[in-house]
């Protein structure tokens, strides 16, 4: 871990409140993009990353200074995230991001440049893969995009989720293997989605 937050991580544990301020506007940005796209709007985008931030700050003299205070509390979002998503799963409502939402998670944003046909397919394209990531668990969808957007190492999901390597690549392996089954009956026969190639790949 970095001298400049180990020494906000003592400043915080002496009573500077401030000092925590340091840490967060260095994970801020990687946790909100995260939290983001696992739990699919910027509301409750939000909710999670400062529900993290605040359960980092009250555990915070439980934390190891040989680990990573980065790895730390992307776990304790995840966890947040998790819970969100398990929440709107049971509101019809609720809209989950698409596969593939581009720059607009760094911003919390969608920008779309719209025409006709552009809007027509983008669309139709849309609403197949919020149909597909329905058929994930939030475990699965949340490694999914860990993998695959998120271009995150095993290990690295692994120890977000707090679970097993090899449950990580199994939970990996299963959302990619339903996603590929709730796509490919609609994937045109003379091309593939660049989605669904990417859903190809084995994870590593």
């Amino acid at each position: 871990m970095e001298k400049v937050e180990q020494e906000a991580i003592r400043r915080t544990l002496a009573g500077d409140r401030d000092a925590f301020r340091v840490l967060m506007d260095r994970h801020l940005p990687a946790v909100l993009r995260m939290t983001y796209r696992v739990t699919g709007n910027p509301s409750d985008a939000e909710e999670a990353a400062q529900e993290a931030f605040l359960l980092a700050y009250k555990k915070l003299p439980d934390f190891r200074e040989h680990a990573a205070f980065g790895t730390w509390v992307y776990r304790i979002a995840m966890n947040c995230s998790l819970n969100l998503v398990k929440r709107r799963t049971r509101d019809l409502n609720w809209n989950a991001t698409p596969l593939d939402p581009g720059p607009a998670a760094e911003n919390l944003a969608v920008s779309r440049l719209p025409s006709p046909e552009s809007d027509a397919l983008d669309s139709e394209a849309l609403h197949r893969r919020e149909r597909a990531m329905l058929a994930l668990t939030p475990m699965e969808r949340t490694a999914f995009i860990l993998r695959h957007m998120e271009d995150q190492p095993i290990q690295t999901i692994a120890e977000a989720l707090g679970i097993p390597a090899n449950s990580a690549k199994q939970a990996v392996f299963r959302a990619v293997a339903k996603l590929r089954r709730e796509l490919a009956p609609s994937a045109p026969s003379t091309s593939r989605p660049q989605t669904s190639a990417r859903l190809a790949k084995e994870p590593r």
